[in-house]
């Protein structure tokens, strides 16, 4: 990872607001005039699951060890492409549907690059960060055995436009 780009992950129960959020870091952590573009993922609940109703969802981690997890995919992202910062928020506990879940913001002097980062950092938190998911269904609660898959991820995550970091 370059020694320029800045990472910071949080995980928390609290009601998350993605404009505020990265209003706040942009403000606090990012370098002005630096960067030319941001790219901001937000991910919502939706009310449907592999063909259930969902009307709660309650998130479970592991406190430390999941934001190691999503610090070293960031470093990984830093590692692909020229990007200056990344900021991942992500709740835990009840959620409800349309409630923000997740932030991915990723600053860079390019706009490729923040994309195909940001697109990076968002395809692993969905497919593998180790959160666990009960679903509360009309059905009862259960326990999300896979994450839905993107059709798309793969053939994004081995994008090569932009420009990559050399060694």
């Amino acid at each position: 990872m370059a020694a320029q780009t800045h990472i910071k992950v949080i995980v928390q129960e609290e009601a998350l607001d993605p404009c505020q959020a990265t209003e706040d870091y942009q403000t606090s952590d990012v370098a002005t005039g630096k960067y030319g573009g941001v790219v901001t993922f937000v991910g919502t609940m939706r009310d449907f699951n592999d063909g259930h109703q969902v009307s709660e969802m309650y998130l479970d981690y592991y406190p430390g060890m999941t934001e190691r997890h999503i610090e070293k995919v960031c470093e990984e992202a830093a590692e692909k492409w020229e990007v200056m910062n990344i900021l991942v928020v992500h709740r835990h506990g009840a959620i409800r549907p349309s409630d923000p879940i997740v932030l991915v913001a990723v600053w860079s002097a390019h706009r490729a690059n923040a994309f195909d980062a940001c697109r990076f950092v968002i395809n692993y938190l969905k497919e593998r960060a180790p959160f666990w998911k009960r679903e509360t269904t009309p059905q009862g609660q259960r326990w999300v055995e896979h994450n839905t898959k993107d059709p798309a991820a793969e053939a994004a995550a081995n994008n090569t436009v932009g420009i990559r970091r050399t060694a």
